[in-house]
């Protein structure tokens, strides 16, 4: 039977893990796609031949994908654009397709659209996105939901697309799904199950515009949710966001906090996760769900994390005993606030992922004694509110990264009395002199966090390097 893309001709805007998967599932389904990518690298040069033989158009380096320059048409015919979520909505390929009526779809809205094709079950989706912490909650929802006995699987911005999701051979009963802030700005139409908004912080401002434009787009997570949207009690933006959001009649508001959870809530009540939204009587009645312990590792913003997922588990109608067993069957990531080692009675902790000043907020805040390991590229931001909030937490800090200077200054203003040592290096090799250096200030009890509180590219490949490279410098110190 055809489909509604049977002879249309569509454009995918990029080819990487989302485009890919995009080009094959609308070529499957008997569209004319023509695929432009702003590089030819190698990679790229992989994945076009790939496609090519399967019968897609490619075409490398096409100057419609450019920020600059005059080549901006739509590449003929074309009648829908699908995109990469990291493309700018400025790119002059947008402009003309906003000038000629086409409509641009991302990934997810073309997975949403997707959902029941071909007679498949379309799954609800339980949707999380945020500044820091989404993978996590993402993963822990997908361990508590199995729990339950669910056919599930975390999916979205985590690495796994969501068009083989909802158009491969499995059929399952719920979906987990990381969403961006980029992806959320091309999925207009999609409406969860239920969704939450982890946190806001500024990130990504460079693509979004202002501030402003990037809550907007996190919002967009909250639009026609079905049973609830759930915010961050210590995060009054989040419960702007779900204020604003034209939800389905009977949707409900669901708080989570670190505190004491008042009724339609979920919170903490002397070491154990409760919740007072998903029961009889909320006003009067709570029910246990885990035990702080539970959590791993159960640092402050981690119990967040998991009463985010817990909430949505339950606004599915899972039950308190599989938020428990979720909870204590989920590992976490690496480089995610991951012990590494104790040497000579110090704790040395990999947050390599704490990529941002809001993630390092969140690190610093789960130890009492800390010998911090910080820079890289700062992406624009500044640093006196962190420092000014960890600073009687430092026992020391060691510097890396190009924009190492920001953070030495802000340690200047708010936290004078700490020791620091500016590495004036950005090779691979420095760090494991910065370990080196974390050892010499540490004391017995303290931990040596590295929490960059910037990205790595100025150094490394991806956090995941700059993470390994920590390990094995510590792995050195205990050999």
């Amino acid at each position: 039977m055809p489909s509604e893309f049977s002879g249309k001709h569509v454009t995918v805007a990029g080819l990487g893990v989302s485009g890919v998967p995009a080009a094959k599932v609308l070529h499957g389904l008997g569209a004319h796609v023509t695929v432009v990518n702003d590089g030819a690298d190698e990679r790229a040069r992989t994945q076009a031949a790939e496609l090519e033989a399967l019968g897609v158009t490619v075409r490398l380096g096409d100057g419609t994908a450019s920020d600059s320059g005059s080549a901006a048409g739509l590449p003929e015919g074309t009648e829908l654009i699908v995109t990469a979520p990291g493309w700018k909505p400025t790119k002059p390929l947008f402009t003309a397709a906003e000038q000629a009526g086409v409509p641009v779809w991302g990934d997810v809205e073309l997975a949403w659209r997707l959902r029941g094709h071909g007679g498949r079950k379309a799954a609800p989706w339980l949707a999380v996105t945020g500044t820091n912490g989404k993978t996590t909650t993402v993963q822990m929802l997908a361990s508590i939901l199995e729990a339950a006995g669910l056919r599930t699987a975390a999916v979205g911005n985590i690495g796994v697309s969501l068009l083989d999701a909802v158009t491969g051979d499995t059929e399952y009963d719920v979906l987990a799904v990381e969403l961006s802030s980029y992806q959320l700005h091309w999925a207009p139409s999609l409406r969860a199950h239920s969704a939450v908004v982890l946190n806001l912080a500024a990130d990504h401002l460079d693509w979004h515009g202002s501030m402003e434009a990037y809550a907007a787009d996190k919002g967009r997570v909250y639009e026609g949710n079905q049973v609830a949207c759930v915010y961050n009690v210590a995060d009054r933006a989040t419960e702007d966001l779900v204020r604003a959001a034209d939800v389905e009649e009977g949707c409900r508001a669901v708080g989570f906090t670190l505190g004491t959870p008042g009724p339609s809530q979920l919170g903490v009540v002397e070491g154990l996760l409760v919740d007072r939204a998903f029961v009889e009587d909320r006003h009067k009645n709570a029910q246990e769900l885990a035990e702080v312990s539970d959590v791993n590792p159960p640092a402050p913003h981690n119990i967040a994390n998991a009463l985010a997922a817990a909430a949505l588990a339950r606004a599915y109608g899972v039950p308190a005993a599989a938020v428990r067993d979720g909870l204590r069957a989920f590992t976490p990531d690496a480089h995610r606030i991951a012990h590494v080692a104790d040497v000579d009675g110090v704790a040395y902790v990999d947050d390599s992922k704490a990529t941002n000043t809001h993630a390092a907020e969140a690190s610093l805040a789960a130890y009492e004694s800390i010998v911090w390991i910080a820079g890289g590229l700062a992406k624009g931001a500044t640093f006196d509110e962190l420092v000014a909030g960890a600073a009687k937490r430092l026992r020391g800090a060691v510097l890396i990264g190009a924009d190492r200077a920001l953070i030495r200054e802000a340690l200047a203003r708010h936290a004078p009395e700490v020791p620091v040592v500016d590495l004036d290096r950005t090779d691979t090799g420095a760090m494991p002199q910065a370990v080196q250096e974390a050892r010499r200030l540490a004391e017995h009890g303290d931990t040596v966090l590295l929490a960059p509180a910037c990205a790595s590219m100025d150094m490394f490949t991806n956090y995941n390097k700059r993470g390994d490279a920590f390990a094995e410098a510590v792995r050195e110190l205990g050999a």
